[in-house]
């Protein structure tokens, strides 16, 4: 009988252990690339809103960091932004994931775009272009405002 319940308490183990494996694959396949881009933008977007500018390069992809630097993000900064004048509101109109983009090399991309309202453009479009960077982690790599 003792061998009985110990049969039958590995297998419970075993079952356990499987559905809590199906568990994690099951949530890591449920965050798309377009999600976990999603967040990185927007919590890039906070340190935008907020004239955290420098900060804001900082988080940026490596890409982005070999090819403008901290003051000229800086000053591109305030000539786009600035004019606006505070954001109002920002709503995602899509993400789309990709694996190439013209002018940039091969590697994985999401390009997320916002309907936004500013205090003195009340109809504007936010483009953000994230890659997954070196270091695993999504990663804006541009930003452009119509």
């Amino acid at each position: 009988m003792s061998t009985t319940l110990r049969l039958t308490g590995a297998r419970v183990v075993s079952v356990g252990m499987l559905a809590l494996v199906l568990a994690v694959l099951s949530m890591q396949a449920q965050e798309k690339p377009e999600t976990l881009a999603q967040q990185s933008a927007e919590a890039w977007l906070q340190l935008v809103d907020s004239g955290r500018y420098s900060e804001s390069w900082n988080e940026s992809a490596s890409l982005f960091k070999a090819a403008v630097t901290t003051e000229q993000w800086d000053q591109m900064l305030h000539a786009a932004r600035d004019p606006l004048g505070k954001l109002q509101s920002r709503k995602l109109r899509s993400a789309t994931y990709t694996k190439s983009l013209p002018g940039a090399p091969d590697g994985e991309y999401v390009v997320i775009r916002y309907d936004s309202r500013f205090e003195h453009k009340q109809s504007a479009v936010e483009t953000i272009t994230l890659m997954l960077d070196k270091d695993g982690l999504w990663r804006v790599s541009g930003y452009y405002i119509k």
